[in-house]
């Protein structure tokens, strides 16, 4: 690692952090726009694997420009490959809500990240959290159910999907703090991307012939479905999909390693915002009042989350 690579992962940034969250949860919302659209045609391994195989090469070559591709051979290798897996259960769970859910609502349902990054935070990194900000968490929260508003919808088990999803993203992300101190996002994301790669493989010899079809539930269907040609335009969507998450999750990953977990998470809320404009754009699901009232009250948790991080100046005494 260089000494410069070096001095970010070991200092705090939080308006940098803030930034980097924001574009890699703007970029991967494309992705979901483009896996709920093919979601009743192919399997979720399917798009996993195509995402995969476009990614891996791209994020070689970033670690190659940026580093030495030697960095791969990390001592915390084992480490990096259970990150791997704990963020594809997120990964396969977040997106088998999807043949069940409106977006707006799978996504909200995955933003008790936050909470679970709040209250996993201390005893995995022993960073304080204090009153303010568990506050503005739980009013960033607030804003997430009157846009959900729960008690007005029927429960199904697909429901659990997302919330499964952001508790194992919780944990990766936690992981991601206490790794960014040795390993660069690019790393990370390539190890993260492999093990996609691999375990989108598996459930390919598993599911791919298409023998366990016909469960009649579209979760489970995603899940289980064969695998098909893709046509040109889908295999274009597709192999998208390895691009934005190069770029996605090295932002990501990054946003974590710079600023602390318990304050960065509160920016995931921005997606929000992004599920209800492809919503809106590509399947008529138009944005009433309780949404508004909600992306506001989120939106003004980020900002008060950013600014309330901002480091005072020091005393007069002590520059130099």
């Amino acid at each position: 690692m260089t000494a410069t690579a070096t001095a970010i992962s070991g200092s705090r940034h939080p308006a940098l952090g803030a930034l980097c969250l924001c574009g890699g949860v703007m970029i991967f919302s494309g992705q979901d726009w483009i896996i709920k659209l093919l979601s009743g045609d192919y399997p979720v391994h399917q798009a996993i694997a195509i995402r995969g195989i476009v990614a891996v090469p791209i994020l070689l070559v970033m670690i190659a420009v940026t580093g030495d591709l030697r960095a791969l051979l990390s001592p915390r290798a084992g480490w990096l490959t259970v990150r791997g897996l704990v963020l594809m259960v997120a990964y396969t769970t977040y997106y088998l809500a999807f043949p069940s859910m409106p977006l707006a609502n799978v996504v909200a349902l995955w933003f008790t990240v936050p909470l679970f990054v709040t209250l996993l935070a201390g005893p995995f990194l022993g960073e304080r959290v204090g009153l303010r900000r568990w506050m503005v968490t739980i009013a960033g929260f607030v804003g997430v159910l009157i846009i959900v508003r729960p008690l007005t919808s029927a429960f199904t088990l697909a429901s659990l999907l997302p919330i499964a999803s952001a508790l194992a993203y919780s944990i990766s992300a936690l992981m991601a703090r206490r790794m960014g101190e040795t390993e660069s996002a690019p790393v990370m994301s390539a190890y993260q991307n492999m093990v996609y790669l691999l375990v989108a493989l598996v459930l390919a010899a598993i599911f791919g012939s298409g023998r366990f079809e016909g469960t009649g539930d579209p979760s489970l269907e995603f899940l289980v479905r064969g695998w098909a040609m893709p046509s040109a335009r889908d295999l274009t969507l597709l192999a998208a999909c390895g691009v934005i998450a190069s770029v996605a999750t090295v932002l990501l990953t990054q946003a974590y390693r710079l600023a602390e977990a318990n304050f960065i998470a509160c920016f995931e809320y921005t997606a929000i915002i992004w599920a209800s404009l492809g919503g809106y754009w590509f399947w008529n699901e138009v944005p009433d009042v309780y949404t508004f009232v909600g992306a506001a009250l989120i939106v003004a948790a980020g900002f008060y989350m950013l600014f309330a991080a901002q480091p005072a100046p020091p005393p007069e005494r002590e520059r130099i």
